[in-house]
């Protein structure tokens, strides 16, 4: 399934797209408030899978307005350098364990949403990444069984402000600007990808395909992130993962390439679809 959050005549709601129509999947579970409530339910989806299969839809997917594809994550944890080629164009190693730094939920934007240059800087860079969407919580969890954990996947652009990223060692403040994040358009379902390792992550920039890789070339796989990072926190329904981004940044580029408004950015992942955003300045 393809499931995303939306609002439509200014109600929220989440539901699930086959073609050009959403199925309204809210109506059907009003006492399931939002998709990360879902996904945390197996036998909901279940049911949801029977109600896809014979719906047509209430809403053509052009008439609502998409929200991230989890609107309010409890988490968002971030992998950095977790391509090998990425590692070696920023110069640095990778190391034993994964880098990992965290986004705030409030810095998220919709697909089709602006991204927003802030005002305190021009170095405003793109991230192609695969995001994991968690569907069954737990700690200490073992590499074998992280997938079970796994609700599905979506794209994400972990748009960053370079020169305060690097401010100090640590990347927060260049990470965490006003929405400057993307997640979306929808999360597919983790049944309907075979073996995550196959998917392909592109970075188009008006066009032109600027970042390239793919998911067999992560340094620390996905049931190794979770397993590592629920050594120390829980893992929750919703709970985001992204899991970094491939060669190809804008600040490594000579000359530099950053993002401006009027600049679309978009994030493809095979399988998957397509989350595109354009740019504005901060007003």
């Amino acid at each position: 399934m393809k499931l995303v959050s939306f609002h439509h005549n200014g109600r929220a709601g989440y539901g699930a797209v086959i073609d050009d129509r959403v199925i309204d999947l809210s109506n059907y579970f009003t006492e399931t408030p939002d998709l990360a409530s879902l996904l945390a339910s197996p036998a909901k989806l279940a049911q949801a899978r029977e109600l896809v299969a014979k719906s047509s839809g209430e809403y053509a997917l052009a008439d609502v307005t998409l929200n991230p594809v989890i609107p309010a994550p409890g988490k968002v944890i971030c992998v950095g350098i977790n391509y090998v080629a990425h590692a070696e164009e920023a110069g640095r190693k990778v190391g034993k364990y994964p880098v990992i730094f965290q986004r705030f939920a409030e810095t998220l934007q919709a697909h089709g949403a602006p991204l927003v240059r802030p005002k305190v800087s021009q170095e405003f860079d793109f991230e192609a990444e695969l995001a994991v969407v968690i569907g069954k919580g737990g700690s200490h969890i073992a590499p074998e069984d992280a997938m079970d954990h796994v609700a599905g996947y979506t794209c994400f652009n972990d748009a960053s402000v370079r020169d305060w990223q690097f401010h100090t060692h640590q990347y927060g403040m260049g990470k965490t600007f006003r929405s400057t994040g993307a997640l979306g358009p929808w999360l597919v379902t983790a049944d309907e990808i075979a073996d995550y390792r196959k998917l392909e992550v592109r970075g188009i920039l008006n066009g032109e395909q600027l970042q390239q890789g793919n998911l067999s070339e992560l340094a620390f796989d996905i049931p190794h992130l979770i397993s590592y990072v629920s050594q120390a926190l829980d893992w929750n329904p919703g709970d985001i993962l992204a899991t970094g981004t491939p060669s190809g940044i804008g600040f490594k580029r000579n000359p530099p390439i950053f993002l401006k408004p009027g600049d679309v950015f978009e994030v493809t992942i095979s399988q998957i679809g397509t989350l595109s955003n354009p740019v504005i300045d901060e007003a």
